[in-house]
């Protein structure tokens, strides 16, 4: 009988099997925060779209660390998060099973974006959805008599929210839908707390706040067909293997006469569904309205008036024009793509310390990053000859 050589761990994990692409390109919620009826009503997540990558320098509070008190450069990621629009409310009864589905309250405006998603040819069709559910006479009635319905049997109330993707600039036009449960108080306050919100613009500081930590799901980037190597980490083979030295050199015994499950294979690599937890916010932006002057990016010690979109705009995606949020980090998923981003399940246990941003980084994304503003470039090299009027 062969034996191996020496003995080694396996190379990669078998507990994302299988590692094929998601069908879920969204970020599904799987589980949410425990609720605790003695806070106040609340959303615990939200929804958002990646724009890209920067820098910041700040003053680590990490008491033990090396870097304790002193200047430090972290990566973070821009999420642009226009506001939400809750349209329904959903019930659920706890059972043995797990949770059922009590009732479905829509509300009787519905925008196009969100019936495009009920559509696979909006182009095509009737566009008929949601009509004589909302054109009927007894409407108000009916959706009175539901909510008090979820009042009297549910056990815990979520609300079906969409993005507005129009306010992007995107070429999307399809709404992205979720559910989002709310937390906190009794049951009759979470059925009110989400009558108050439909139809109504949901912003992100409502829902988070600076220095929170959060969940991020979604979609990994993907990279199509590779090999073992690549996907799994295994080692190459020695340089004068035959027929290729990429590959794994033994797949398996004679017997059974199969190739295991656990066996590294080529084949599909990311977009997989992930959860990355805790990650934290190091500032939330706000939409600066026409006229006013953009300080999102400044701090205590940049006193530069300029907002968050580097010089150029994000690579592959453009300006960010709505509310933002500045994640530690990079997450999941290529620009433009949609993330979920929820309130973390299970909190970090050390002490999380001040933020303390220094800086923030608005230098080209595109070249080398010479000049922070334009105002900084034109001081410097003066009016360029693309500029010239005359």
């Amino acid at each position: 009988m062969s034996h191996r050589k020496f003995e080694a761990p396996r190379h990669g994990s078998l507990g994302f099997l299988p590692r094929k692409r998601t069908k879920k390109h969204r970020g599904k919620m799987r589980s949410f925060p425990i609720d605790d009826a003695a806070k106040e009503c609340h959303l615990t997540a939200f929804m958002g779209y990646k724009a890209g990558m920067t820098h910041v320098v700040r003053k680590l509070d990490r008491p033990g660390s090396v870097s304790h008190k002193k200047e430090v450069c972290e990566a973070v990621t821009i999420v642009e998060t226009p506001p939400i629009v809750p349209v329904a409310i959903v019930g659920y009864k706890k059972t043995p099973q797990g949770l059922r589905t009590l009732k479905s309250v829509w509300t009787k405006t519905l925008n196009e974006e969100v019936r495009r998603r009920f559509y696979k040819n909006w182009y095509n069709s009737k566009k008929k959805a949601f009509t004589k559910y909302t054109t009927a006479e007894d409407f108000d009635g009916k959706f009175e008599a539901g909510l008090a319905y979820l009042s009297a049997n549910a056990d815990f109330i979520r609300i079906v929210a969409h993005t507005q993707p129009a306010l992007l600039g995107l070429r999307q036009k399809v709404a992205n839908v979720l559910e989002i449960q709310i937390n906190g108080g009794d049951i009759d306050a979470k059925v009110q707390f989400a009558k108050a919100l439909l139809e109504q613009q949901v912003p992100v500081d409502t829902v988070f706040a600076e220095g929170e930590f959060i969940d991020v799901l979604g979609a990994t980037k993907g990279h199509g067909y590779e090999g073992v190597v690549t996907r799994w980490g295994v080692k190459r083979l020695p340089r004068k293997s035959h027929r290729g030295l990429r590959k794994v050199a033994c797949i398996g015994a004679w017997h059974p006469a199969r190739v295991g499950y656990q066996v590294a294979r080529a084949g599909q690599n990311g977009y997989h569904h992930r959860t990355e937890r805790n990650k934290r916010i190091f500032r939330i932006g706000k939409q600066i309205a026409a006229g006013e002057v953009d300080t999102t990016a400044s701090t205590v010690a940049d006193l530069t008036q300029k907002g968050i979109n580097p010089m150029g705009g994000f690579p592959h995606y453009g300006i960010v024009r709505n509310d933002w949020i500045m994640l530690h980090g990079g997450i999941l998923g290529t620009k433009k793509r949609a993330v979920t981003l929820r309130k973390a399940i299970q909190l970090p246990t050390r002490p999380a310390g001040e933020i303390n941003l220094m800086f923030i980084d608005t230098s080209s994304k595109y070249g080398h990053g010479r000049f922070q503003t334009d105002a900084e470039k034109a001081k410097v090299l003066g009016v360029l000859k693309k500029d010239k009027t005359e």
